[in-house]
């Protein structure tokens, strides 16, 4: 009798189901917090390309030998396409160097990490000042140097000889960027990678003054 009475009671049902439910309602919440965090580190992403192609299309190029890369036996000629590089510039780990025998300068390179904040030979990203500009790090928090590349590009720009060098076409992009989930890491979301993205304009004058 107390057996039939223990299989056919229903105390307790509705805690069960309530458990059942709150863990279904749970992992849907916290993967839509998750989700919700990715597309803000997608658009904090393309708007540091973005303002990161913006300065180095006005900065000193990172690659120093761009300057005197186009060839001069025809002044006044126009800079044919492929002419240089390209010279693609970047960290690995704490070494900075450039394709094409590029010369790699990291006080251009930080100018364009960091903006106008001091340079210092690491990934810390200071706070700009209020008459200083911002860089990519302050627009995408956790980027660090390794994670952006430079690239400058003859496309058929320019002339010969002209004062500071050619006019390239300039590419910042990301790499080896995964998007960080909080709390779906342990369900094997962890390490999703980023899609490669960039930004391209075509160079200014390529001084650090210029506005």
């Amino acid at each position: 009798m107390m057996m039939k009475q223990f299989v056919t009671s229903e105390d307790g049902a509705t805690m069960v189901e309530m458990a059942i439910a709150m863990t279904l309602l749970l992992t849907l919440t916290l993967g839509f917090v998750d989700f919700g965090y990715a597309l803000y580190q997608w658009n904090a992403a393309t708007k540091a390309v973005q303002i990161g192609a913006r300065l180095a299309s006005i900065s000193n190029p990172v690659a120093t030998a761009l300057a005197t890369a186009a060839p001069t036996t025809t002044p006044g000629a126009p800079v044919v396409a492929g002419a240089y590089g390209p010279f693609a510039c970047g960290y690995v780990g704490t070494a900075g160097s450039c394709t094409n025998n590029g010369t790699f300068d990291a006080t251009n390179f930080s100018r364009i990490f960091r903006g106008d904040t001091a340079v210092t030979n690491d990934d810390a990203c200071p706070t700009p000042t209020a008459n200083q500009r911002p860089g990519m790090c302050h627009f995408f928090p956790g980027l660090l140097r390794s994670n952006v590349l430079v690239t400058y590009t003859a496309t058929g720009l320019g002339y010969q000889t002209r004062l500071g060098g050619p006019v390239p076409t300039i590419t910042v992009s990301l790499r080896n960027l995964t998007f960080q989930f909080f709390f779906l890491g342990g369900f094997g979301y962890g390490n999703l990678t980023m899609p490669s993205m960039l930004s391209t304009v075509t160079g200014e004058d390529l001084k650090s003054t210029a506005s």
